[in-house]
């Protein structure tokens, strides 16, 4: 089951909108074959294993429970069944409505044998995305932040080319390709012109590139701007966008996404409304990567699952640029609280990941 686990997590980034699935096929202490959820979550991996033995009388292990319906590919539950394997091994039930114990129990009406819960939390862990997604409707969100030991991302200019070291920005390319999508604020696609590809990693894969932009003010000769066919950018924006600004945007192959506007005092989108809007397009992990607006306002909406900070040993002082926007806190006893999960050091910074930590009841 580990190494159907670990397999699974291959398709992490590339599956979506199905779950990142592993499938082992085992035969007297033997490996007969391996499967992983292809890109765009087809062919599924027990399909992928079957296809590659005589699996009669085998033991599958699957890291999530095989599904049951017909969508774009036959059910996996009737493939096992035709196979002719003995028995079969999951880590978790499907959470989709579709599926959701029907593929267990269509797996024992035929006779085979089942066991479930099987390493569990291990495969919870590779699809929090695709469960969050089927139990709350959004996607999974990492925030990143590159900050300065005093919690700066640029000085009072605007310079922060480069915070942290070349290590850290690899490290940085290795996450965009394990999450389907990559969401930065409109400052931050202004400010910095960023292209949110995977570089360097040889992978023909690409995360969808997001901008919260509530009135669709960004640069219009910027590398989004000319490569929004090659990548698909998707752009969440607000009431207030001109019909100008969309045609242009459309024109370019841009998809647009319109959204909720936050309420009250606020400025903006609305978080969890942009989120929904993600998960609705089936997105399942998203890796937000600033600016400090957006940041303040996923945080502050509880949106903010896993917090991955690069802390270089530089200082700017009170001058430079805060590397989180206000959260509007009037006492300590308010303040989010995340923890610690992971510590490494990356080249010359160092990575400290923290999980949030949910509001008592």
């Amino acid at each position: 089951m580990r190494m159907a686990i670990a397999l699974g997590a291959r398709g992490l980034g590339r599956a979506w909108p199905n779950p990142a699935v592993g499938c082992v096929l085992v035969r007297e202490g033997r490996v007969l074959a391996r499967g992983w959820t292809q890109q765009g979550g087809r062919p599924h991996a027990e399909a992928m294993a079957l296809a590659q033995c005589d699996a009669r009388g085998a033991t599958a292990y699957v890291s999530l429970e095989p599904c049951a319906h017909h969508g774009k590919t036959p059910p996996c539950a009737d493939a096992l069944v035709a196979a002719g394997v003995s028995r079969v091994v999951t880590a978790l039930t499907d959470p989709d409505p579709r599926v959701s114990g029907n593929g267990h129990r269509l797996l024992r009406a035929a006779g085979i044998n089942v066991s479930e819960g099987i390493e569990a939390e291990a495969a919870r862990a590779v699809n929090e995305g695709f469960l969050m997604r089927m139990t709350e409707g959004r996607p999974f969100v990492t925030l990143k932040l590159a900050l300065t030991l005093d919690g700066r991302i640029a000085t009072a200019s605007g310079e922060s080319r480069w915070i942290t070291g070349p290590e850290a920005r690899a490290r940085v390319h290795l996450m965009r390709a394990r999450h389907d999508g990559v969401l930065v604020g409109a400052g931050t696609a202004r400010a910095d012109d960023p292209d949110l590809r995977v570089r360097g990693l040889g992978v023909a894969h690409q995360p969808v590139r997001i901008v919260a932009t509530p009135r669709l003010d960004l640069p219009t000769q910027g590398r989004l701007s000319r490569t929004a066919r090659e990548v698909p950018v998707w752009l969440l924006h607000g009431s207030p966008a001109p019909e100008s600004a969309k045609a242009f945007w459309e024109a370019r192959g841009a998809e647009l996404i319109d959204c909720v506007n936050a309420s009250g005092a606020r400025k903006g989108l609305d978080p969890r409304a942009m989120l929904q809007a993600l998960g609705a397009r089936g997105l399942t992990r998203v890796l937000c990567e600033g600016g400090g607006a957006l940041a303040a306002s996923l945080i502050r909406a509880g949106l903010v699952d896993e917090l991955v900070i690069f802390s270089a040993g530089k200082l700017i002082g009170d001058e430079g640029r805060a590397g989180l926007g206000a959260l509007g806190l009037s006492a300590l006893a308010q303040a989010p609280q995340f923890r610690l999960v992971g510590l490494e050091t990356v080249g010359p910074d160092v990575l400290h990941r923290w999980r949030r930590v949910p509001e008592q009841a």
